[in-house]
Parts: C-alpha cells; structure tokens; sequence
C-alpha cells in the first residue's frame, strides 16, 4: 500500500502522530518556560487555543504536568523529568532500600513498604508483605495509595516543599475523590500538617482506608526534597497506635535516614 504523500514529495503524517508531536512540543514547550500559561504556549508553538487546552489536559492526567491554581502556570513534574536520560528515580530508590527495608521487616516483623509519589498518589515500589508471615495484603508492588489517607501520602505531603504541597493539594480538589473531601478541609489539613512535621512521621489509625489495618510512615528527605516514603503496616485489632508507635517509629526514622539516596 502506497502513502499519501505531500506535493513536495514527503509522506504525509497520520492525523495520529501529528497529535503526538503536538504533544510532545507541548511538554517540551512547559518544560524549557519552567512555568507557563496555556495561551502563551499557543502562541509560542502557534497552534489554536483549543488545541492545546486539550493537550495540556491529557498531558496532566497522564502525570507529565501539573498547573498551579495560583496562577494557572504549568510546569513540568518528576515524571515528566524522569524521562531524562532513562532516570527513574522510583526505580534508584528501590535499589537502594531494598536491603534496608528487609532488615527492618526482620526487626519489627510487621511488613514495610517504600512508595514513591506519582500524579497525586503514592505508589508502592517496593514491599516486604510476601515475607511477612503477619501480612494480611498481597500483590503490593504498584498499588496506589492516596495521598490524604494514608500514612505515606501524609509523611509526603507534610515532608515536601510548600510549593509542591499546594499544587498536589490544588490538583486533589480539582480530581475531587468523594473519600479525599472531609480531609480537604482547610483547618483539618493544616492541623494534619503541622502535626506530621512535628512528630517526624505520620499515622493511619482510623480506619481511613483500610478498616482493618493501620499504618506508621516516614519519609526520607535529602536536602529538602523527599525521595519517598517507607511505611510499616499492621493489623489494627493485634496493636493499638501508642503501642505502635513506641515501637516501631523510632525506628522508621532511623531506616529513613540511613537509606542512601544518590542526589
């Protein structure tokens, strides 16, 4: 089958990958501003308005950016700049608490696992529940877990740069999850953050998102930016949270700051 080609020649590009190379000049386009409007950047590439309001669109439910309800810039996030050289930083900090995570699951026995924050949510790259004879969860590896329930997203939220916080925060109201909106209140937002930094790490207790177990999380922070998070889980009738605590957090934090982290 021949293709259609132009009148100088060249084969003419599917409907398809012209829409891809849109996309991608786009992502480029946000990424070189380092913050930018969505007409600005129709003007840059000159391309119509609504065009790239779509693109825009898919490009932040697929996670590569984020816009800032302050003042509707949009900018490039992790993921986005994980593209970079084939760097991942999910899968460097997997490699280098793996073996720190497997000590502590010896140690405390209860599983652990080390997420990492992915398009308003934290995702579990690495766990210790199929070696852990007191695990009541399997198939981890990957799993979302959201960012106002659960122990690792409030050690993230309460760990990163204020900047980042809001916009994590600001695209959650936009995503607008029936479960997430008793904890979008402002007062009992602020209360959870504040209480978070001041411990050093944070808890799930209540049965916010699974009834039946709960859950100690901190995160490890090099230099102001957070890495990850490691969380250790247990069943909720077989421990209380003092308890838990007592046991278990002094020792969350000690892992945290020992994982190496290339920066």
């Amino acid at each position: 089958m021949s293709k259609e080609r132009t009148r100088n020649g060249q084969p003419r590009q599917s409907e398809g990958v012209r829409a891809f190379k849109r996309g991608l000049d786009v992502l480029q386009e946000v990424n070189r501003s380092g913050g930018i409007r969505a007409g600005d950047v129709a003007r840059a590439l000159d391309l119509p308005r609504p065009t790239v309001y779509r693109l825009l669109e898919t490009l932040e439910e697929l996670g590569y950016i984020a816009r800032s309800a302050s003042d509707d810039r949009f900018r490039v996030t992790r993921r986005a700049l994980s593209l970079g050289d084939g760097y991942d930083p999910g899968v460097v900090i997997c490699q280098a608490a793996a073996p720190y995570l497997a000590d502590l699951s010896k140690k405390l026995v209860w599983p652990v696992d080390l997420s990492t924050y992915e398009n308003a949510a934290m995702v579990v790259q690495e766990t210790t529940h199929s070696r852990s004879p007191l695990s009541i969860d399997r198939g981890m590896i990957g799993k979302r877990l959201p960012m106002l329930r659960t122990s690792a997203g409030r050690a993230y939220l309460a760990a990163c740069p204020a900047r980042e916080r809001d916009l994590i925060i600001n695209h959650l109201r936009r995503i607008d999850e029936a479960d997430d909106r008793p904890f979008l209140d402002q007062g009992r937002l602020d209360r959870m953050i504040a209480e978070t930094a001041a411990r050093g790490y944070a808890i799930r207790s209540e049965g916010e998102y699974n009834p039946k177990t709960a859950s100690i999380a901190v995160a490890i922070v090099r230099d102001g930016a957070v890495f990850g998070c490691i969380s250790i889980i247990w069943i909720r009738s077989a421990l209380g949270i003092e308890e838990a605590v007592a046991q278990f957090a002094s020792q969350l934090l000690e892992t945290a700051s020992a994982i190496p982290v290339a920066e």
